[in-house]
Formats: structure tokens, sequence, C-alpha cells
């Protein structure tokens, strides 16, 4: 089977490009001209990291894309980060570009590494575990997160190296879910949210954990989310939609078999209206600025609620 991503990566990529050239050719030159000199991507304060580098390369690589000069100067960012110590949201985005790049483009990141450099990480990933089986945001960290847990697993995913006792995984998750039905991001949060319960369910999915009664609940919740203008947004508390809600919301009814359970084309409707006219995506209706992070939840949203 597929690393989750990877599979997600085919997935996306199989619906852009149903999409029209024209469009996929607007998000793709913004995407490369949002390129640093350096070759990363930056967010919209500050230079490039590895974070926003890892979402400009998934766009690029589900735009069929990746290749060329923008290939080899993303590689050349990426090679300058192999000696830094990096949080587990930035090294998985080091690790799955350079996974892409060797897949699109066939440059391999990771050539002069250390032969034992995937043990060590493994090793590194396992100093984030804590009591209760799940996995801190970083080192100093106490509390387990429904999100640094789901990472941790993907990453032992793309190095291949299998995660030691998952059952704890498994009933951490399941300690995570909510009176609501979705799922917490940390044990004191007071509700669910979309986004750790996408978390949740991936991680329940990767580890053949998933049950009827927890994907009741969960469709439950999430239907929820969906407000009037079509998208979903992040919790309760939250009174507009978002673009990062309605991917991680839409991906999570796919992978429950129950994307119909909402207003699908409403749904779209509203990732459309978050595009830019030159390309990109806006993060919100109330978000006046676009970025390479909310630009590939916006394509991913295209992607998985195009036109059947």
């Amino acid at each position: 089977m597929p690393a989750y991503l990877e599979e997600l990566t085919i997935r996306l990529g199989t619906g852009i490009g149903e999409l029209p050239e024209v469009l996929r050719d607007k998000h793709a030159a913004y995407m490369r001209a949002a390129q640093q000199a350096d070759g990363g991507f930056a967010g919209r304060e500050g230079g490039s990291d590895l974070y926003y580098t890892g979402f400009a390369l998934r766009s690029l690589s589900i735009l069929g894309e990746l290749h060329g000069d923008v290939a080899e100067r993303a590689a050349e960012f990426l090679k300058g980060r192999l000696a830094g110590q990096e949080l587990i949201i930035d090294f998985l985005s080091l690790v799955y570009g350079a996974m892409l790049l060797e897949a699109a483009a066939g440059i391999d990141v990771f050539a002069h590494a250390a032969e034992n450099w995937r043990d060590a990480v493994a090793d590194a990933l396992e100093k984030l575990r804590r009591e209760d089986g799940g996995y801190a945001k970083g080192e100093e960290g106490m509390a387990s997160s429904t999100y640094h847990t789901f990472l941790v697993l993907l990453c032992r995913q793309l190095i291949e190296r299998p995660l030691p006792f998952p059952e704890r995984i498994v009933e951490f998750i399941l300690s995570q879910q909510a009176e609501e039905g979705g799922f917490r991001e940390i044990r004191a949060s007071k509700r669910a949210g979309t986004n750790p319960t996408a978390a949740a369910i991936g991680t329940l999915r990767i580890l053949d954990a998933l049950n009827d009664k927890i994907r009741e609940s969960t469709l439950d919740f999430l239907v929820e989310m969906q407000m009037d203008d079509g998208g979903l947004r992040a919790n309760t508390r939250i009174p507009f939609s978002d673009l990062l809600s309605t991917f991680t919301g839409s991906l999570t009814l796919i992978d429950l078999d129950a994307l119909n359970e909402i207003d699908i084309s409403d749904a779209r409707r509203y990732a459309e209206s978050m595009a830019q006219a030159t390309g990109g995506f806006r993060g919100a209706e109330l978000d006046p600025a676009d970025d390479v992070e909310y630009s590939f939840y916006g394509l991913g949203c295209l992607a998985l609620l195009r036109e059947q």
C-alpha cells in the first residue's frame, strides 16, 4: 500500500489533471513566481522556509510542473537544510519534498546523507513520545498532540521505519474524541476541530482502526462544520469558513466514503471564490492576501470537489 502522502498526491494529481488547462497554467505560473532566489519558498513574511517550500513543491507536483530549473533550485535549498535541527512539521516538509523531487525530476536530495539517516530520524522522533502513547510537538512539550502524532506516523511511513507500538497510538487518538463527535488537538482542548479530526481519522485509517461508530459520529460533526457559503469552518466557535478546513474536512469525508453528506457544489464554489485572478488562493473571505500554503489547499479543494 502506498504511503498516505503518496496516495494523496496521486489522488490530487488525478483530479487536477481533469481541470481546464488554462486554470492549471495560471496556478502553476503563480507557484513558479513565488520561488525565492535561494530556491525555497516563503510565507507572507520572512524568507524561505521548509514549511512553505513543502506546500509549493506539493502544488507543483500535482500540477505536473515539478521539473527543470524550478526543481533543481528547490533541491539545492533542501540540501542546504539537511544538517539543521528542524521541528517535526519542517522535517516532514523536507523529507516529502525530497521524495517528490526524486519522483518527478530524478533528483536525489539525500544522495550524500549518512547511510543511517533514516534510523537517526526514527530515534529522534521517539523522543517526542509521551506516556499516553501520543507524540508532542517538541522535546520540551508535555502534552501529546493529535496533529503531531499524525505527522510522526507520516514521517515514519516516508522513511520506511514502522511505528513501534501502534496500538498505543490508537488508544491515544480514541482518547481525543469529543462528545460532539470530532477530535480534539490536545487533551485540554474544550472542543473538537475540523483539522485535528482530519488528523485523527487519517491516523486511524493508516492503522486500520476505523469502525462504524467512529465513522458515524465523525460524519455528524463534519456536516455541522459546513457554512452557508459552502466552505467548512475550523470548529463550532468559528463563525466563518476557511480553505484549510474545507480541504481537510472534504478529504476526511472522502476517506469515510461520505463526501455527499455535504453540499459538494457549494463547497466547490466556495473554493473557487477564494482563487485570485492572477493565480493563487486566499485562505478565507476576510483574508486579503494569498500564499503558497493556502494555494495548495485551494488546488486540493478543486481536485477533490470537481464536477463528477
